[in-house]
């Protein structure tokens, strides 16, 4: 049996940011919460076979990733309407590194963020279909690699480098359109928006 006060010791200082990462999969505070109770559950049970030393934060994280895949997504639950007291989580989703993958330059991104709220850049975020959005919360969020996410997801690497890219693409054309629906189309602002307008490919949720 799983030591009791080791796994405390060891395990649960990760339980805010796995509880942040299950509201951003499930977008429901109760299905947050429960997803966290059963992601430790099976991570205490599971503990004796967890190698100490290797990363226990990513062995938390995939088997909160596999327990959403398993069976909360399935739920299909309309998102409630949550206010986000701590400024820090609306500050992940403007400074994703995803963002920073489709701006020209450091000083475009510090113009775009300024046109558009935090909502905007939060609700682009959730919009994006499920099979590209969980990747890029891993990644740009979560920080983890792509060899982390592909055991987090039971996929190829390649299969998460392109989730991740054409994620990042679908995240760049909304962007493109929250400007256009702005009126950012003046003189100024011209230039970093033909550095957010979409390729004629855009990403399609049945593809890999």
């Amino acid at each position: 049996m799983a030591d009791q006060e080791l796994f405390a010791q060891q395990a649960m200082e990760f339980m805010p940011a796995l509880y942040s990462a299950a509201l951003r999969m499930t977008r429901n505070p109760s299905d947050a919460e429960d997803l966290v109770q059963e992601t430790y559950l099976k991570a205490f049970r599971s503990f004796g076979g967890f190698e100490q030393g290797t990363n226990l934060r990513a062995w938390l994280y995939r088997i909160l990733t596999n327990t959403f895949i398993n069976s909360y997504r399935s739920k299909k639950r309309r998102p409630t309407e949550t206010e986000l007291d701590e400024g820090e989580d609306l500050h992940l989703y403007r400074r994703l590194g995803g963002l920073e993958a489709v701006l020209a330059s450091r000083s475009a991104e510090d113009e775009l963020m300024d046109w558009f709220t935090d909502v905007e850049v939060k609700n682009a975020l959730e919009a994006l279909p499920e099979n590209f959005r969980i990747p890029v919360l891993l990644a740009d969020v979560e920080g983890f690699s792509y060899k982390e996410i592909a055991e987090m997801l039971d996929i190829p690497i390649g299969t998460v480098m392109s989730r991740l890219h054409r994620g990042r693409k679908s995240l760049q054309k909304q962007l493109y359109e929250f400007a256009l629906s702005r009126g950012l189309t003046g003189r100024d602002t011209q230039p970093v928006l033909e550095d957010l307008e979409p390729s004629s490919t855009q990403p399609g949720s049945n593809l890999p």
